[in-house]
C-alpha cells in the first residue's frame, strides 16, 4: 500500500485498502501467487537476463561487466487514456526540441528574441559550432528521443529530463516484455496490452525516411558503435541485429571525398545514414579529439556535404542540458504557440543570484544537480544528504554556481515491487521513446521503468542500485493486445 502522501499507481493516496478500479485484477494476482511462486518467476527472469548477456558497467568497477540490470516481474500499468494524454505531450515536447536545435543551428531566432540567454547557447559545452554548418535532410536533429517522466498523482506527470544526444535502454524496454510474455503469460490474458516489438521496425523506417537526397531506393543503414567495452554494447548489437542492418566501427568505414563507405569483403559499400552510439567529441578526429580511434576522419564533412545522415544528429546534447531544461516552457510557447502540455519540474537555475541564495538556503530540501550531468553522478538529494554532503556542496555551488540547477524533492509515485520482505512499493520514473523522421513523429506504446529499488530511495539509474520493469500500456476499446491474445 502507499505511504501516507504519496501516490500509488496500483493502491492510490494513502492506506488506501483497496486497488483503484481498473487495477483491481492486478491487485489479486499479486495475492492470489504465493511468495515460493514470485521467486520462481524473479530468478527465471534474472536466468534469461543472464543467458542474453544483457549486462551494464559502472566504470571504474571491477566487477562491472558481469553485472546486469535488476528486473522486477510485477508491471507498471498505464491506461488507454494516461497514454493518450502523455502521447500528445511528448509528441509536443519532441517537436519543439527539434524546432529548438534547428533554430540553434539556424536563424537563431530564439536568442534575437531574447527567448533563452544567448551565454547559455554559445558558452555551453554541447554547442556543436560544425552542425551550423549542416542542413540535415527535412530539418531533423534529433531523431531518437527518450523523455524522462516522474508522476506524483493520477493525473500529474512531469519531465525531469530530455535525452537527445543517445538515448539508452530501449533493447532493456522490449526484452523487459520478452520475459513478461514467457513467465506471466496469464496477465496477457487479462490486461490488454500494446506491443512494443514493433519500435526496431519503426526504427528502421525512421532512418530510411532521412537518408540524403540522391540515395539509392534502399538506403544502406548502419549503427556506429565504439565497441564491446561499452556499458551500452548489448543495446547495439540488439538493435542492429534486430533491423538488420551492420554493426560497426569507425575502422570499418572511411570518408572518400565526402562520402562515407563501409568496408566488406566485398569491397566499398557506400552509406547512407548511420545510427551513432558515439558521443560528439569522438566522432571524428579531424573536428573534434584528435586522439579519439572510435570515430571516422572525414565524417563531418561528409555530413556537412550532405552525403550521409547522422541519427542523432551532432550537437544535439545541447537539448539535454539541464539548464536548457529550465527554459522549455518558454522554448515550448515559442516554437508551438501553446503551454507545454507536460510541465518541467519547478527549477531553480543556480546562475541567477536569488535562485542561488534561495538553494544554498534550502540545501537539506531541495535536489540539486550538475547542468551536464547524467546518471545519477553529480547530484545531491537533499532530504537524504549527510551534513558532510550537504557542506561540500554548498561549497561547490558557490565557486560554480553557472554549473548547477536546483529542484524540489518530488513525492515520486510508487508501484508495487518485489523486495526480499515481500511486496511493497518503491519509487519508480519513466522513459519512453519517441521517433522522428520524414514521415512524422512516432511514440513507442511503452518505455523503460526505471524502479529505486532500495527502500524510501528516489535515485533509479541503474548505476546508483536501480532495476527496470515493463511497462503495460492498455489498449483502448476494440483494439487488438499484445501477441493478439
Amino acid at each position: 500500500m502507499a505511504a501516507s502522501g504519496t501516490f500509488d499507481e496500483i493502491w492510490g493516496f494513502g492506506s488506501r485498502r483497496s486497488a483503484r478500479p481498473e487495477f483491481a485484477g492486478l491487485a489479486k494476482w499479486t495475492k492470489q501467487t504465493s511468495a515460493a511462486d514470485f521467486d520462481r518467476r524473479q530468478q527465471a527472469a534474472e536466468q534469461y537476463f543472464r543467458d542474453l548477456g544483457i549486462t551494464f558497467a559502472v566504470y571504474g568497477e571491477e566487477d562491472s561487466a558481469e553485472r546486469i540490470i535488476p528486473f522486477d516481474i510485477l508491471p507498471r500499468i498505464f491506461t488507454a487514456k494516461e497514454w493518450d494524454n502523455l502521447a500528445e505531450g511528448l509528441v509536443q515536447r519532441v517537436e519543439t526540441l527539434n524546432a529548438f536545435l534547428a533554430d540553434i543551428y539556424g536563424a537563431r531566432r530564439i536568442l534575437k528574441d531574447g527567448i533563452i540567454p544567448a551565454e547559455l547557447i554559445y558558452g555551453n559545452a554541447q554547442f556543436c559550432v560544425p552542425a551550423s554548418a549542416a542542413k540535415p535532410p527535412h530539418g531533423i536533429f534529433a531523431h531518437i528521443c527518450g523523455i524522462d517522466l516522474v508522476r506524483t498523482g493520477p493525473d500529474e506527470f512531469f519531465v525531469l529530463e530530455d535525452n537527445a544526444r543517445t538515448p539508452s535502454g530501449v533493447s532493456y524496454m522490449i526484452e523487459n516484455r520478452e520475459a513478461m510474455l514467457r513467465l506471466c503469460p496469464e496477465l496477457f490474458e487479462q490486461y490488454p496490452v500494446q506491443p512494443v516489438d514493433s519500435y526496431t521496425e519503426s526504427l528502421f523506417r525512421t532512418m530510411v525516411s532521412v537518408a540524403p537526397k540522391g540515395s539509392s531506393r534502399d538506403p544502406v543503414c548502419v549503427l556506429l558503435t565504439p565497441g564491446h567495452f561499452n556499458s551500452a554494447f548489448y543495446e547495439h548489437s540488439f538493435l542492429a541485429d534486430t533491423m538488420g542492418i551492420a554493426l560497426v566501427e569507425g575502422s570499418d568505414l572511411e570518408v572518400d571525398e565526402d562520402i562515407v563507405y563501409m568496408r566488406t569483403i566485398s569491397g566499398r559499400v557506400r552509406v547512407d545514414v548511420i545510427y551513432r552510439r558515439i558521443d560528439d567529441d569522438f566522432i571524428d578526429p579531424l573536428v573534434f579529439r584528435p586522439d579519439s580511434m572510435l570515430g571516422v576522419p572525414g565524417l563531418i564533412a561528409a555530413w556537412q556535404s550532405g552525403n550521409v545522415t547522422l541519427v542523432n544528429a551532432p550537437g544535439t546534447g545541447i537539448a539535454d542540458d539541464k539548464a536548457i531544461y529550465s527554459y522549455m516552457p518558454e522554448i515550448v510557447k515559442y516554437y508551438s504557440g501553446g503551454e507545454a502540455k507536460l510541465p518541467n519540474v519547478e527549477t531553480w537555475r543556480c546562475r541567477e543570484p536569488q535562485a542561488l541564495k534561495y538553494t544554498l538556503d534550502h540545501l537539506h530540501e531541495l535536489v540539486v544537480k550538475l547542468v551536464d550531468g547524467s546518471g545519477g553522478y553529480g547530484m545531491l538529494v537533499g532530504p537524504t544528504a549527510s551534513k558532510q554532503e550537504i557542506e561540500n556542496f554548498r561549497a561547490a555551488l558557490i565557486a560554480n554556481p553557472e554549473k548547477y540547477i536546483a529542484q524540489p524533492t518530488l513525492a515520486l509515485s510508487t508501484v508495487p515491487t518485489l523486495t526480499e520482505k515481500g511486496i511493497a512499493p518503491r519509487h519508480v520514473d519513466f522513459r519512453p521513446f519517441v521517433l522522428t523522421g520524414a514521415n512524422g513523429v512516432t511514440v513507442t506504446p511503452g518505455g523503460l521503468t526505471r524502479v529505486a529499488l532500495k527502500e524510501g530511495s528516489l535515485v533509479v539509474n541503474s548505476s546508483q542500485g536501480g532495476g527496470t520493469k515493463d511497462s503495460f500500456v492498455l489498449c483502448a476499446a476494440g483494439e487488438g493486445p499484445e501477441g493478439g491474445a
